[in-house]
């Protein structure tokens, strides 16, 4: 078995020769559309063996076994002239009926995606080390998950590509506490790489007995996401997790008339990490009531959540807490979060758990929708003992939540947890933001003689200082 993590690692290396890379995020495009046409082709082979009447949507000549898999076969400018005016051009316009959906996925892929290599060696070079792996061993899928991973954690670092990632244990977290029951739909509008979903498919595996067990899996998970990066990520991420047919949607969940949402489009659970501080694209928020617009994009994806879920639907999400108060619309929003859902659980993160690239507080926010909030449990969760902050190098890690659960379905009141009622949620103006009232500040005490002495100390040593100043 070929050592996955350091076959990705060559193939990084390899892409440093290369003239047209620029920047991890080019590289993980690149990197990311090769594999998928690996990945792909790799299943291909393993349904045409199960199913001798299944064909590809991608044409024969534009399978990966055709042009890339053979070590000896093209390279230099004859393989980027395929790449580029073949390839490329081919998979974008791909024809194909509406319902094949695997067709309109890869047609989406590629038409968000680009080539940067300009080296037809050094390519040729990349290609040979990804042939390596075997994505039909299930060995090498395991590990491969675990470095998929790594790749998208070290997207996440930077800047301007953070709201991929959710830390692990948050996403493990929710979802443990959401706990989805096979056969539950369950959705996530902003779903990035598809962490929650991938987090809701394992949890979910372990309920699966038999193969209509594995099917009702395959339709109940979906997603939306917008970004072409994320999105052929999340794709990845769905097939290399055995979901066959990724209903994921390249597009921006806020784009629909929120009116147009009917019961049967709503869903039993939704988990998410919705974008925040961000403005909604153009117009959006028109799709949306009176009442309820606003160019923040946390706020009007709350609202298209309490509208997606069903009556006993249930919810874990990830809000700043820039969500939890403010006057306005973002009253208002609370307002009908708490009249149409029972919130009963907030759990209030230490700033430093999206680190390093967002450094807004955030909270951990469970609902369920049919029932009014009568009363909402605060958690405050802090450092483990000795830290600092979160880093990259000490994540958060899930054992840190072992107490919330213990306490979760036996839940008294302690120096780390709270209860409000709703009557004082109401006086506050809906604000949720409520500080730990139970924190024991620890006092300080000095007596009187010891202050006056330290302060004609100081006094003494500043006359000194003047004094040497002066001569």
């Amino acid at each position: 078995m070929s050592n996955i993590s350091g076959v990705i690692k060559s193939i990084r290396d390899i892409f440093r020769k290369d003239p047209g890379l620029s920047g991890d995020a080019q590289r993980i495009e690149q990197l990311g559309w090769m594999i998928f046409l690996k990945l792909f082709d790799d299943k291909d082979k393993e349904k045409e063996i199960l199913d001798t009447k299944y064909t590809s949507p991608i044409p024969a000549e534009l399978q990966w076994r055709n042009w890339a898999e053979n070590d000896e076969g093209i390279t230099g400018d004859e393989l980027i002239q395929f790449v580029n005016n073949k390839l490329f051009p081919q998979l974008k316009e791909l024809q194909v009926a509406a319902d094949n959906r695997l067709g309109v996925i890869i047609r989406n892929i590629f038409d968000g995606t680009n080539n940067y290599m300009k080296s037809g060696t050094t390519f040729r070079q990349a290609i040979n080390k990804l042939n390596e792996i075997d994505f039909n061993s299930s060995k090498e899928h395991h590990i491969f998950n675990a470095i998929y991973e790594d790749i998208l954690q070290g997207l996440a670092t930077k800047k301007d590509t953070g709201e991929f990632y959710t830390p692990r244990a948050v996403t493990q977290f929710i979802i443990d506490m959401v706990n989805p029951k096979l056969g539950e739909k369950i959705t996530d509008p902003a779903c990035g790489t598809a962490g929650f979903l991938v987090c809701a498919i394992e949890h979910l595996n372990k309920q699966v007995n038999n193969i209509d067990d594995r099917k009702t899996l395959q339709q109940t998970i979906t997603g939306t996401e917008l970004k072409p990066l994320p999105f052929m990520l999340s794709v990845v991420n769905l097939i290399t997790h055995n979901i066959e047919v990724p209903q994921i949607l390249n597009t921006d969940a806020l784009s629909r008339e929120l009116t147009s949402i009917k019961q049967a489009d709503r869903v039993d659970i939704i988990v998410a990490n919705p974008p925040f501080g961000g403005v909604v694209g153009d117009g959006m928020e028109t799709n949306f009531p009176l009442n309820y617009r606003t160019k923040e994009s946390a706020d009007l994806f709350l609202i298209l959540f309490i509208q997606l879920l069903k009556d006993g639907g249930r919810a874990g999400i990830v809000l700043p807490d820039g969500s939890l108060t403010g006057e306005g619309v973002k009253q208002r929003v609370r307002q009908k979060l708490l009249e149409d859902c029972n919130v009963h659980t907030i759990v209030r993160l230490p700033q430093s758990v999206f680190a390093p690239y967002a450094t807004v507080n955030t909270n951990l926010i469970f609902f369920e929708k049919g029932k009014k909030t009568k009363e909402i449990w605060y958690y405050e969760h802090s450092l483990p003992q000795g830290a600092k902050a979160y880093n990259k190098t000490k994540p958060i890690r899930i054992e840190e939540f072992d107490t919330i659960k213990t306490w979760w379905n036996n839940r008294e009141e302690s120096e780390v947890c709270w209860k409000v009622s709703i009557d004082t949620i109401i006086e506050r103006g809906y604000d949720l933001d409520i500080k730990n009232p139970n924190k024991k500040v620890e006092e300080i005490t000095y007596n009187r003689g010891e202050i006056i002495e330290t302060i004609k100390n100081n006094q003494c040593q500043i006359n000194q200082l003047i004094h040497e100043l002066e001569l």
